[in-house]
């Protein structure tokens, strides 16, 4: 069980580091600060932190799914799909400065994390709590970027 979850921690990590690499100076930037952002948005600390928080959860989530697997094509296939979509939303956002794009990314990555929440809940059942964090995070950061699309 270590082993995965270190497996996990550090697949999931590399997406956030190359998801990083493509955000340049991400919130603190010159165009981000210009944008009307939604009065509800967290602190740019914030970002990082529960993108940590997320990930450790969701090492663990897949560890224990993993574990639990007879057939792992499907699973190998959301979770790329999942981690394909997680990356390629900061290039998207932040260096393409396409908030449209960035949408449709992240409202897929919540399909994807839905798909995983919903579909293997009788597999992992109160285990799939780990994922809750980015599912949650997920829908406060689908209104935030709507709310960017829709207002500037």
């Amino acid at each position: 069980m270590v082993l995965r979850v270190i497996i996990f921690l550090a697949i999931n990590f590399a997406a956030l580091g190359l998801g990083g690499f493509f955000t340049g100076k991400g919130v603190p930037s010159e165009w981000y600060q210009n944008l009307n952002k939604a009065p509800w948005t967290p602190p740019g600390w914030m970002f990082g932190a529960a993108w940590s928080l997320i990930m450790i959860c969701f090492s663990f989530y897949m560890a224990y799914l993993w574990k639990s697997m007879s057939n792992y094509n499907l699973l190998i296939m959301v979770f790329t799909s999942q981690w394909l979509l997680n990356v390629a939303w900061n290039p998207a956002f932040f260096y393409f400065h396409n908030a449209t794009i960035g949408l449709v990314i992240i409202i897929s990555l919540t399909i994807v994390v839905t798909y995983f929440l919903i579909n293997y809940w009788s597999v992992l059942e109160f285990k799939s709590l780990y994922i809750a964090p980015y599912f949650l995070w997920l829908l406060i950061a689908t209104s935030l970027n709507a709310y960017i699309v829709l207002k500037n």
